[in-house]
C-alpha cells in the first residue's frame, strides 16, 4: 500500500489481490501505509527545505499508518482472506489490529526488533551517517513509549511474530539520499542480534515469558508459512534447528563482532542477557561460542504448502456458515418512472442516464423538490416584493409567562412605537 508509482496498489487492485491469495491458499503480506499520502508530505517536506533523515519520520506520520492498518483489514475481511500485516510500528496500528482481533476477524501482524527497542529520536542526531542508520518504513516512531508498547503487544499475542528486518545497506550505500532522505535505502541490520535483544527486553523485563519467546521468534512464523511442525518444534522426523541458549549468560553488542554484514550496529553498547551457546541444524554443529563451522550449500530448501491451518482454518469454516441468499419475491410490474439527474447535467458531465444524446433534457419534479432551484436568490427581485414592509412586529409572550432578556427589549420597543402613533 505503500511505494506510490512503485509497488502500490490501489483498494481495487488490493481487493482483487486478496481474492486471488484466498482463491490459491497464499499468504498476503500488506505493508500498510498510505501510500499517496506519504509521496504527498515527502514532497512538502522536500519543499521546506528538510533532506536529512528526519525527514522520514516527519513525512510518514503514524496516522498514516493507522489509517491504511484499517483499510487494509476492511478490505481483506470482505475478500474473505487472512492477511499478515508487516512491519507494525505505531501504537494506533497496534490498537487497530488489536481491535479487529476482538472483533474475529482473522489478522496476524509482525514488528520488528528496531520498532520494539529504539525510538524515533534517532533521525534528529547531529550526525547524518548515524541518522541514515536508521532508516526503517514505517520509522522509529517519537513517542519513546513505543517500544514498550509493542512489546507488551508481541507478549499478549496482538503481535504474532518479530522480524529482523535485515537490510545491512552500508554507509557508503545509504549516501545515495545524501540531499534527499527519501532516496535512502530502507532497511536495518538486525539479524544476528535479533534473539539476544528480544530476550533483554521482552523476557528479563518480564513482557513475555520463556515459552512465549519461542513463539514470536520462531513456532508462530512456522505456523503462519505452513512449515510447522516440520519447522518451529522439536519432535522426531522435524527438521528443527536446535539452540542451546543460556539464559544467565551476558554479552555486549557491538559492530566490531558482528558478522551479519554492514558497518553500523543500532545497539551498539546494549549489554544483553541471553546468549545462545550451541546450533544444530539438521543434525551438525553449525555454531558454538560465535564461531561458525556452517559449510555453504549444506542448507535445504523447502517449498511452502498453500492453504495454512493457522491462516485459513477459521476462514474456510465461516465460507461454509456463510452463504449469502437472496430474497423470493414477485418481479415488480408496475410502471417505471425516469428520475433526471439534474446535478450531472449542470456539471456538463454529458446526457442523463436513458435521454438520447441529441435530445434536451427536461427538468422533472418526482416528489421532493430539488433545492438547487431555490427561488431564493441573494440580489435582484424577491418573490415577496409585492407585500407591504411593516415598521415593527407584535412578540407574544411564551406559555407561562413572559420572557425576559432581547425579548423584553423588543417588547418595550413595540410600546415606544406605539406611544410614538
Amino acid at each position: 500500500m505503500a511505494y506510490k508509482d512503485m509497488m502500490m496498489l490501489r483498494d481495487s487492485e488490493l481487493y482483487q489481490t486478496l481474492q486471488t491469495c484466498k482463491d490459491i491458499g497464499a499468504i498476503a503480506r500488506v505493508h500498510a501505509e498510505n501510500g499517496e499520502l506519504v509521496a504527498e508530505g515527502a514532497r512538502e517536506v522536500l519543499d521546506l527545505g528538510i533532506s536529512g533523515p528526519e525527514g522520514i519520520e516527519i513525512s510518514r506520520p503514524e496516522e498514516l499508518e493507522s489509517e491504511a492498518t484499517h483499510r487494509a483489514i476492511t478490505i481483506a475481511n470482505r475478500a474473505r482472506c487472512p492477511i499478515y500485516l508487516v512491519n507494525v510500528s505505531s501504537m494506533l496500528a497496534g490498537d487497530m489490529i488489536a481491535a479487529a482481533k476482538m472483533q474475529g476477524k482473522v489478522v496476524h501482524a509482525e514488528t520488528t526488533v528496531a520498532h520494539a527497542v529504539l525510538n524515533g529520536n534517532q533521525y534528529y542526531h547531529q550526525d547524518w551517517a548515524h541518522a541514515a542508520a536508521h532508516v526503517i518504513v514505517p520509522p522509529l516512531r517519537l513517542d519513546p513509549n513505543t517500544p514498550s508498547y509493542l512489546m507488551g503487544l508481541l507478549g499478549n499475542d496482538t503481535l504474532s511474530v518479530v522480524a529482523s528486518e535485515h537490510r545491512p545497506f552500508s554507509t557508503k550505500q545509504r549516501a545515495l539520499g545524501k540531499e534527499d532522505f527519501s532516496k535512502i535505502p530502507h532497511g536495518v541490520a538486525g539479524v544476528q542480534d535479533r534473539m539476544s535483544v528480544i530476550w533483554e527486553r521482552g523476557v528479563v523485563t518480564g513482557k513475555m515469558d520463556e515459552n512465549h519467546f519461542v513463539a514470536v521468534t520462531s513456532s508462530n512464523a512456522a505456523k503462519i508459512y505452513n512449515l510447522y511442525p516440520r519447522k518451529g518444534r522439536i519432535i522426531p522426523g522435524a527438521d528443527a534447528d536446535v539452540v542451546v541458549w543460556d539464559p544467565d549468560a551476558t554479552r555486549t553488542i557491538s559492530v566490531s563482532t558482528q558478522v551479519q554484514g554492514g558497518d553500523f550496529n543500532l545497539y551498539e553498547g546494549m549489554r544483553c542477557h541471553g546468549v545462545p551457546l550451541v546450533t544444530i541444524s539438521r543434525g551438525r554443529l553449525v555454531c558454538e561460542n560465535g564461531v561458525f563451522m556452517c559449510a555453504e550449500g549444506s542448507g535445504k530448501f523447502y517449498p511452502q504448502r498453500t492453504f495454512p491451518d493457522y491462516l485459513y482454518k477459521k476462514m474456510v469454516q465461516r465460507e461454509k456458515n456463510q452463504a449469502y441468499k437472496g430474497v423470493e419475491r414477485d418481479p415488480y410490474s408496475g410502471d417505471v418512472a425516469k428520475v433526471a439527474n439534474t446535478m450531472k447535467k449542470e456539471l456538463g458531465l454529458g446526457p442523463i442516464d436513458g435521454d438520447s444524446p441529441n435530445k434536451p433534457s427536461v427538468r422533472m419534479h418526482q416528489g421532493v423538490r430539488d433545492l438547487h432551484e431555490s427561488s431564493f436568490s441573494l440580489s435582484g427581485s424577491q418573490v415577496d416584493d409585492h407585500i407591504p414592509k411593516r415598521s415593527s412586529a407584535r412578540i407574544l409572550a411564551p406559555p407561562g409567562g413572559r420572557s425576559s432578556g432581547i425579548c423584553r427589549k423588543i417588547e418595550l420597543h413595540r410600546l415606544k412605537a406605539e406611544e410614538n402613533h
